[in-house]
């Protein structure tokens, strides 16, 4: 190609099927087929894959801990401590992700946020000053209170808020939902049918008005289940788009700026991706910068309109490793032009 400059592969997981560094693999066999060389990026945004995505390359001591999952199993799950331990990093869907729970056992009333506090309580006894939480994927709807349940067992909150030994918590989401949403949008994919999101409506109203702070006006408070806002409500902790701090951590914009398009791509392509999903984040950066961004999904789901806002150059769908590097080998006319 005349062209030196690479194309930044930027895929997300696709869900359920393929890693992020699988995809993303795929992509650059397919560009290296064409002779486009890939800058590979995979990327995250709060959900399953955050703690890898932000650990890769990057020096940090991975620990192993005892947790309980969505239905109080015991599971172990990780924590990350990134070299000069000033900040940890944990995925609560390592313990309490929807994906361990088979979906005839899926209680979404009864499931439990108790092992994401499990886990930064034990993110907390290294000594690290703040703790990057990733909220995606989780089970349950409970509005984050088995979480603050364990956090006040370790002493770590009382009644009035946040203690000294508590680090910052800075959570990432993964949408943009508010607090209602975690029920009215979410909960139906936990297990939660008509019956149950009625109960879980009327349990997010009793909660909003006793929590210490209201959640119901803040921006990503709905995030896992209501995880998010019962940690800003009551661990004083910092709500972020997960996307973002992410691509930040990469220098994602910068590696943009200097390739010549970027590839991105998910499992499926629908409207939550406009919610905050790292995919979206990406084709809104593109836009703005003016680099040319092109998608290869798992299934496509999104309406024209929808698609419109993102402004991709092309959308293909792709489910497999080889038809992935094979949509990504097709690109390289369009690609050698940008």
């Amino acid at each position: 190609m005349s062209n030196a400059r690479p194309v930044l592969v930027a895929p997300d997981k696709f869900k359920g099927t393929l890693s992020a560094a699988q995809v993303a693999t795929a992509l650059a066999e397919g560009l290296a087929r064409a002779g486009i060389v890939s800058d590979l990026c995979r990327v995250a945004d709060g959900g399953e894959g955050t703690l890898d995505v932000l650990t890769d390359g990057v020096e940090h001591e991975l620990l192993q801990v005892p947790a309980s999952d969505a239905l109080g199993r015991k599971v172990e799950a990780r924590v990350a401590v990134f070299a000069g331990g000033r900040t940890a990093v944990i995925e609560t869907a390592d313990a309490i992700g929807l994906s361990l729970i088979a979906g005839s056992e899926r209680d979404a009333v009864a499931a439990s946020s108790r092992g994401a506090g499990e886990l930064i309580a034990a993110a907390a006894a290294t000594g690290v000053r703040e703790v990057l939480v990733g909220v995606g994927g989780t089970a349950m709807t409970d509005g984050g209170m088995g979480a603050i349940e364990a956090l006040r067992e370790a002493n770590l909150i009382g009644v009035r808020g946040p203690g000294k030994r508590l680090p910052k918590l800075i959570v990432l989401c993964d949408a943009r939902a508010g607090w209602q949403q975690a029920v009215s949008v979410f909960s139906e994919q936990k297990g939660a049918g008509p019956r149950e999101r009625e109960l879980l409506t009327a349990r997010f109203e009793r909660l909003a008005g006793e929590l210490p702070r209201d959640p119901r006006e803040v921006l990503f408070t709905g995030c896992g289940g209501g995880l998010a806002g019962g940690l800003w409500a009551c661990a004083g902790a910092e709500l972020k788009s997960g996307a973002a701090v992410v691509l930040d951590r990469l220098d994602f914009s910068a590696r943009m700026v200097a390739s010549r398009a970027v590839i991105t791509g998910e499992g499926c392509l629908d409207h939550q991706t406009l919610l905050g999903k790292a995919v979206g984040e990406i084709a809104t950066r593109a836009r703005q910068s003016g680099v040319p961004c092109h998608a290869i999904v798992g299934r496509r789901g999104m309406t024209e309109f929808d698609a419109r806002i993102l402004d991709f150059e092309t959308v293909t769908e792709a489910g497999s490793e080889a038809t992935i590097a094979d949509a990504a080998e097709r690109l390289a006319p369009v690609l050698a032009t940008s």
